[in-house]
């Protein structure tokens, strides 16, 4: 097992982390629309890639959904998949494209159960936007360009609220 992978499989501490460094990138959205999102991501850029590359093998999609998957990045499927495992994962949790790897989702939903964020597994997330690949996910976040919404109704953020809403008209 590797180091990161010890330390992602006992996500609190970084769930944390996530939580104080929301608060005080929330508090800067203001900051950096006044100095440039651009601008902004080339300044906050290196510290990030150092230290989300390192914990979690970032990908630098700028729409960071480690929070929402157990401290697990998405990214790192083959597939890039950003909402649940593909029907390909092998019976004992491995990837079908990479058949020595763990799959991602396997591994975020088994993790998640460890956070407070257990009902994000169910979350719908956007795909990616690709005009912001490169740029500072922390940034993005701030200043709210990676909230793209998704699906037919603006409103439902989960696939449990869409099941409910299908029962309910039934």
């Amino acid at each position: 097992m590797s180091i990161r992978a010890f330390f992602q499989d006992r996500p609190m501490p970084y769930v944390w982390m996530w939580k104080m460094s929301e608060a005080v990138l929330l508090r800067m959205g203001p900051l950096f629309r006044r100095v440039g999102v651009e601008r902004s991501s080339k300044i906050v850029k290196v510290p990030e890639e150092i230290i989300k590359g390192l914990m979690f093998n970032c990908q630098d999609c700028a729409q960071c959904l480690l929070h929402y998957n157990g401290m697990t990045c998405p990214m790192n499927c083959p597939k890039q998949l950003r909402n649940g495992p593909c029907g390909g994962v092998r019976m004992n949790g491995k990837c079908e494209v990479k058949p020595e790897m763990d799959c991602v989702w396997v591994k975020g939903i088994e993790r998640i159960q460890k956070t407070p964020y257990k009902r994000e597994m169910f979350r719908l997330n956007p795909p990616v936007d690709w005009r912001l690949e490169g740029m500072a996910s922390w940034v993005t976040m701030a200043v709210g360009a990676d909230q793209i919404r998704t699906g037919s109704e603006p409103g439902i953020r989960y696939a449990t609220e869409a099941f409910e809403k299908q029962e309910a008209a039934q």
